[in-house]
């Protein structure tokens, strides 16, 4: 990793995106301390902040959210609406048609996604306004009984809100189009990275020495098994990401005219986890949207609200097994969306490719979704492993509980942190590959 970034950054060009990236990244992290005019960020932090969903929201946001600042949103309504876009994709058939007219309709497909952003983000900007109702400083005549001027300050933190979240959209395309790696995940990437280094702050230099002061050294050694479960969850995920199936292709051998073409051998790699961390993205957000609403409605003490949130929500005594229907569903869901076995046997038998010990056409269809479909339910195990396991031992073990690793650290975010980690040097090798082969080209 460490070889990769120093031959990068002895090329102009790729030290050019590096600067890039870094720079939109820089600008993202000052967008999150830049503070909302109209509130009271420690009202915040100690309220609608520790809730499920507004722990959820700041552990992807780097804090932005527990204090209220401008970029409280962040990339969340962008991910939603990817998110709606995937699933509409496969139901209506003009967007289905879209997706395979090449760039033309994925520039179409990236237009919607950028106006449901905008209305999403309308829609939670409003909802969270009236979370915050009660840390609102009016901010025109700072009179707190003038309703003409809480109105108007509402209103200011609706509009800053979705002008915030619309400026993170557009750092993460820009990040993805002139930068290097995927604008979005990076943009995760950085607020976990944040979150969790805030978190082991707080442990070190807050819970821990208040603990030696009564001469309790128990939080030193769950301090050093918190960071051993780390390690060990890297080493896990790096094998487990890097781990592919390859599939032998062998290729007949023409002849035409003078020259015999064919004949080699090469393989399909299929990856044990290629939907990545996506399965669990997308059954976060679909099972924390219920209680994002009951959040905005404010209905968290009716019999519903309550309900979910002893059933259903983040801690509650069902959440372990939809969370893992949910992983496993979503993780088959993308794999057909990525890799579609017809397409791929219709390729090889008009290539004159074939695999051996089978027939070319329907039969290779077949072994081929047979093979993903195993290494599917694997890497969906695995996720739901990785998602489900690490975090509930740190929620349940009170020493963990204790030093602030049970709400502030999830294996989900080390899953991100590693997989963005693993394709930012993927794309930097891929790309100085290319820059030194410019000359052979040539």
């Amino acid at each position: 990793m460490f070889q990769t970034l120093k031959n990068a950054f002895t090329t102009p060009d790729i030290r050019k995106k590096i600067l890039i990236t870094f720079g939109l990244l820089l600008v993202y992290r000052i967008g999150c301390f830049v503070p909302i005019p109209g509130l009271d960020s420690s009202l915040i932090f100690g309220g609608a902040g520790q809730t499920d969903f507004g722990l959820m929201l700041s552990a992807v946001t780097g804090s932005a959210f527990s204090y209220g600042t401008l970029f409280a949103l962040g990339i969340v309504p962008y991910i939603n609406s990817f998110i709606i876009m995937q699933l509409l994709t496969l139901i209506i058939p003009k967007l289905e048609k879209l997706s395979k007219e090449g760039e033309s309709g994925r520039k179409k497909l990236t237009q919607y996604t950028r106006y449901a952003t905008v209305i999403l983000a309308l829609i939670q900007a409003i909802g969270i306004m009236f979370m915050w109702e009660d840390a609102i400083i009016p901010v025109f005549t700072r009179d707190p009984e003038n309703q003409a001027d809480q109105i108007c300050t509402m209103m200011l933190i609706v509009i800053i809100l979705v002008g915030g979240s619309s400026l993170v959209m557009w750092l993460a395309e820009r990040i993805t189009e002139y930068g290097i790696g995927n604008g979005t995940s990076l943009i995760i990437f950085i607020g976990i990275i944040s979150s969790l280094g805030a978190s082991i702050w707080g442990a070190m230099y807050g819970v821990i020495p208040g603990q030696l002061e009564q001469n309790d050294t128990s939080g030193i050694w769950y301090l050093l098994g918190f960071v051993l479960l780390v390690v060990l969850l890297f080493f896990i995920i790096v094998f487990i990401d890097m781990s592919e199936r390859k599939i032998t292709v062998q290729y007949a051998k023409r002849i035409k005219g003078n020259k015999m073409y064919g004949g080699q051998t090469t393989f399909i790699p299929l990856k044990v986890n290629a939907s990545g961390v996506m399965p669990i993205i997308f059954a976060s957000s679909l099972i924390m949207f219920p209680e994002m609403i009951i959040q905005f409605a404010g209905a968290e003490t009716s019999g519903f609200g309550m309900f979910w949130s002893e059933w259903l929500g983040a801690n509650g005594h069902l959440y372990p097994l939809i969370m893992f229907i949910l992983i496993i569903f979503f993780a088959y869901f993308y794999s057909q969306i990525q890799f579609n076995p017809d397409d791929v046997a219709q390729m090889l038998q008009q290539n004159g490719g074939f695999l051996q010990g089978i027939r070319p056409g329907q039969a290779t269809a077949q072994y081929l979704r047979k093979v993903n479909n195993r290494l599917t339910l694997f890497g969906a195990l695995f996720l739901a492993f990785v998602a489900l396991v690490p975090t509930l031992v740190l929620q349940l073990v009170p020493g963990f509980r204790d030093l602030g690793f049970g709400n502030a650290f999830s294996a989900t975010g080390l899953l991100i942190v590693v997989s963005t980690a693993l394709e930012f040097q993927k794309q930097l090798e891929s790309q100085l590959l290319v820059k030194n082969n410019k000359g052979f080209l040539k």
